[in-house]
Parts: structure tokens; sequence; C-alpha cells
């Protein structure tokens, strides 16, 4: 009898503008090509259990969120193995995106706290993407009456023209980040 495995989804996402789909499970991303109807890439997140993902514009960048506190970056064009892995929280990640107008790139975590970057893509392929922190943002509780409760980051969005940062936290409060 053969044992099939059956594996969580955690996160989909599609490529900007070719038809190109993203679907990322516990421990790997499988690229399919939705025309060919194929596999055409499986890249190995060395993370226990994904929990978020997003494509960069270009197509061309993948960045995964993971419980283990992890960002790893992914260079499509280098292949399946992680170009960068980044540990920035001190709890799981719950969020994170690139802004689709400005070079910038944030992560939300059960910390509480968010992380934006300035993450420049190149489209020399000679150039490495260059990736800066710019600030340590805090999703604050809006009463203080509830100072026991875990204050956590859940989702993040960026503002399709601004550059503003959105957070959505577990105290049930939507924060918008105007000075980045």
């Amino acid at each position: 009898m053969i044992r099939r495995q059956t594996k969580t989804v955690a996160a989909l996402a599609f490529h900007p503008f070719q038809p190109i789909f993203f679907v990322a499970t516990q421990q790997h991303v499988r690229v399919y090509h939705l025309l060919q109807q194929k596999l055409m890439k499986k890249l190995l997140t060395g993370c226990k259990m994904v929990s978020c993902m997003d494509v960069h514009p270009s197509g061309d960048h993948v960045l995964i969120g993971s419980y283990d506190r992890r960002v790893v970056w992914f260079d499509l064009d280098r292949g399946g193995m992680p170009y960068k892995t980044l540990k920035y929280h001190t709890h799981a990640l719950r969020g994170l995106g690139f802004h689709r107008a400005y070079p910038l790139m944030a992560t939300a975590s059960d910390d509480g706290s968010v992380h934006v970057f300035h993450a420049t893509v190149y489209s020399d392929l000679m150039k490495d993407p260059l990736l800066v922190p710019v600030k340590q943002l805090v999703h604050r509780q809006a009463s203080s009456s509830s100072s026991s409760s875990k204050k956590a980051a859940l989702a993040l969005a960026f503002h399709s023209t601004q550059p503003w940062l959105f957070s959505a936290g577990s105290d049930n409060n939507i924060v918008l980040f105007q000075d980045l």
C-alpha cells in the first residue's frame, strides 16, 4: 500500500506578470508554470514552518517568513537555495511584504514589532540586491488596561502609491505608519 504524504499549504502567491504560481508548504516553496502545467522549481527554505510569503514586483525575488523567526530571501535567478536569511525578530513572523512602487520591505512579528528595510533590487543581474534596515516600529495597543495580553503584529500592507505602512495587531487595531 502506497501512503501519500499530505502537505499543508501555508501561503500562496502569483507572479506579478507571468503565469507562475507559488505554493508555500511547511518547509518548501513550489513554483508552478500555469500554462505548461508543470513544476518549475522547488525552493528549499531551511525553515521549520513557513508562515507567510510575498513576491517582489519584478517577479524575480521571493520573501518567506517563518514561525522560527526567519526571513528567507530567494533570488529566483540563482536557483532553489536562499540568497539571504535574516533574523531580526524575537518571535514568530506573521506577515511580510514588498512595496509595489518604492524600494521598501517590511516584516511583522508576534513580538509586536514591525521592521522596515530599504530593499533595492537592481535590473543588472550582476549586482546583488541591497538590503538596509531602516526602522523598527512598535504596534502599540489602544488601551493600557490590557497590559497583560499578548501584543502582536499579525499582518501588514503597504499603501499602493505612498510610502505608508498599515499594521494589524492582536489588539484588534490597525495602525498607520506614515513617516517611513
